[in-house]
């Protein structure tokens, strides 16, 4: 028979998993997400029009229209809001809650990619709705998405508990066992 770890255990576990990962200012999210959402862009970019990559974070594409991605574009307070979401729901396997991560970082990221070329295409065709659209996806877009991720995840893989609440929920269930 399995022995199951202390739940205070697995929850303060987990919770010190998200504290390294969120310390300092998300720079893990940004080391792994940059080069992970630069790449793919700029093999998207040559493909269709000729790119050139400039340093770590900069693709001119058809060699005149140059697209800087910074922190705010690779998105890396969306894809550390999506971890805490996967680290906080309690009772869930090492390797489910590894899948899950996967699967909602993989969409973030897809949606990412997307979202950066259709705005570049959008820009280069010198259209006047470029600053609205990129605000637009900035401020509506992002956080609809990054909840939609979780919703579709919390259907596709049964998720039953709720972030957060359930761990306060078993660690108040605990100190009233303890009184």
């Amino acid at each position: 028979m399995k022995k199951r770890a202390s739940p205070v255990l697995s929850i303060l576990t987990r919770y010190m998993i998200i504290l390294f990962a969120f310390i300092p200012n998300l720079w893990l999210f940004y080391l792994v997400f940059t080069p992970l959402t630069v790449y793919p862009l700029y093999f998207l970019f040559n493909l269709f029009f000729g790119a050139s990559l400039l340093g770590n974070n900069i693709i001119l594409v058809a060699n005149s229209v140059p697209v800087e991605l910074i922190d705010a574009c690779i998105a890396g307070s969306a894809y550390a809001l999506l971890f805490l979401l996967n680290m906080s729901v309690p009772d869930i396997e090492i390797s489910k809650r590894i899948k899950m991560i996967a699967f909602s970082f993989l969409l973030l990221l897809t949606a990412n990619i997307t979202r950066i070329f259709l705005l570049t295409l959008v820009f280069m065709e010198g259209n006047s709705f470029f600053d609205e659209a990129h605000k637009f996806f900035w401020y509506a877009i992002s956080t609809i998405l990054v909840v939609a991720i979780w919703f579709f995840e919390v259907k596709i893989f049964r998720i039953k508990e709720i972030p957060v609440y359930s761990d306060l929920k078993i660690l108040c269930k605990n100190v009233r066992k303890k009184s």
